[in-house]
């Protein structure tokens, strides 16, 4: 018999899922575009099992459950299966947990000592024919993209030994190739890091490896045309959280800021940390590109860190109006005699998270972007909890003009992470679509929405109804049709 907590982590806007099943023709409100042919994935963390510890566990713990929305003439489908990760297929072999906090071994039953702790939650991705399923603290875990098994972990056949893989990488559209980073591969708390690019037939071609300031979370980065940019926040840790069984990540405001930035093609020595003395805080990058000499970051920042269950160092209680992210553009000089931050400037008014561009146009000079977003005066009738109603409305920022749009969701419920649909493959940047989960929470059921990508004010054109209401997710990305039949 299982018995989760009775604790928010588990309960109302957060109520576990933990279902795997298909549908094959899901209702539709509105029409569905004709033009839009391919696949929708998007992950969530939706524990197979009750904690180990029985309570005080975090929500980016919990396994992961995949699920795919199929377009297709008009019509939806719907497939989710968990990620069955090594700690999954343990676990369900136990018939319970084995496998304790948050990147803490040391809580974990001695029988799972040296396995990988992985619970590809975070994001997936087809690439090379494949489905990449992501956690950054582990290795990359190989799905099926059309049946959704689990093939296990891959380290690109002995190419990329290492213990962890970013679940932020970016697609380069000219190459073709997969960027992304890992960082921790060394162990625990370890500072080393690492940028590697894989290409179309999975040969990982170019390798650098170098050191950041200081441990901490290095969640997103970003391309930039020929460099890479990684924001560096003051999220830390020490030995003592690991011993104490504590949350693994502190946000020590003491510490600054740092934008990382190194040529793609290079050994990694030519790495240049530029520092920020104020320590702002960034999870998720919309964009980055060159200007000149000039090397610009489009990211959502706030003064303190913005993940509360992540608490401060000093022990400070957590304060949402610094916590209130904003979308803003830090930038760099490349010629600069001095590794210091040139400028930070807000780019938006509506607070919120969960950028996303026309990924065509990853690191390079782009006009379009979208984030989920909060509106605090609207109304909101569902239950309070983490994720609950403030993230209420779609944005998005034309960044030529800087006109902004917005859509509210209604006073029931909340948005997750857009992602956006190129209305063909030569289609103008950002002439497409955007689809997003909206969340009844009064009602207990989920409708993937799609809108016109720049019109997002007249609000759905089009509603597939779920019969159930799916647990707030993480991150996912579009594969076209091409992608699916290679």
């Amino acid at each position: 018999m299982v018995h989760f907590p009775k604790e928010p982590l588990y309960e109302d806007v957060l109520r576990l899922v933990r279902l795997e099943g298909d549908i094959a023709d899901l209702e539709i409100d509105g029409e569905i575009p004709a033009e839009m042919d391919g696949a929708f994935y998007r992950v969530h963390p939706d524990p197979q099992f009750a904690p180990k510890a029985g309570g005080g566990d975090q929500f980016f713990n919990g396994d992961g459950m995949v699920t795919m929305f199929r377009f297709k003439d008009g019509k939806v489908s719907f497939r989710q299966r968990y990620a069955q990760t090594d700690k999954w297929k343990l676990e369900n072999a136990a018939g319970k947990a084995l496998f304790g906090s948050y990147r803490n071994p040391r809580t974990d039953d001695p029988s799972v000592a040296g396995e990988f702790r992985g619970t590809a939650n975070t994001n997936v991705l087809v690439f090379a024919g494949e489905l990449l399923a992501m956690k950054e603290d582990s290795p990359c875990l190989v799905m099926d993209k059309s049946s959704l098994q689990t093939d296990g972990y891959t380290d690109w056949q002995g190419q990329l030994p290492l213990r962890t893989f970013g679940a932020h990488p970016k697609i380069d559209v000219d190459t073709g190739n997969l960027c992304n980073i890992a960082y921790a591969c060394d162990g625990d708390l370890a500072k080393d890091a690492h940028y590697f690019e894989i290409d179309e037939e999975g040969n990982v071609v170019r390798r650098a490896d170098f050191e950041v300031p200081y441990y901490t979370m290095l969640h997103d980065f970003c391309i930039a045309g020929d460099y890479i940019v990684i924001p560096v926040s003051p999220y830390n840790s020490d030995p003592s959280v690991l011993e104490q069984d504590r949350p693994h990540f502190y946000y020590d405001r003491s510490l600054p800021t740092y934008l990382g930035v190194m040529r793609r093609d290079s050994d990694g020595s030519d790495m240049r940390w530029y520092k920020h003395d104020q320590g702002i805080c960034s999870c998720h990058v919309m964009n980055a590109f060159v200007e000149g000499t000039k090397v610009h970051l489009d990211t959502p920042i706030s003064q303190i860190g913005s993940l509360p269950f992540f608490p401060d160092k000093d022990g400070a209680p957590f304060d949402p109006e610094l916590a209130m992210t904003e979308l803003a553009r830090i930038t760099v000089d490349l010629t600069s005699n001095e590794d210091v931050v040139e400028s930070v400037t807000k780019l938006g008014e509506a607070p919120g998270e969960f950028p996303r561009i026309d990924d065509r146009m990853a690191g390079k000079p782009y006009n379009h972007g979208w984030m989920i977003t909060y509106d605090f005066a609207k109304p909101y009738n569902g239950p309070p909890g983490p994720f609950a109603g403030v993230i209420n409305t779609l944005t998005h920022f034309n960044l030529e003009t800087g006109k902004e749009e917005s859509w509210w969701c209604g006073p029931d419920g909340s948005l997750q992470e857009p992602c956006f649909i190129p209305r063909s493959a030569d289609a103008p940047e950002g002439d497409g679509w955007l689809v997003a989960l909206v969340d009844d929470h009064v009602r207990n059921y989920s409708d993937l929405c799609v809108f016109d990508a720049t019109d997002v004010t007249k609000g759905p054109i089009a509603r597939a109804r779920l019969p159930i209401r799916l647990r707030q997710g993480l991150h996912g990305n579009w594969a076209d049709r091409d992608k699916l039949a290679a």
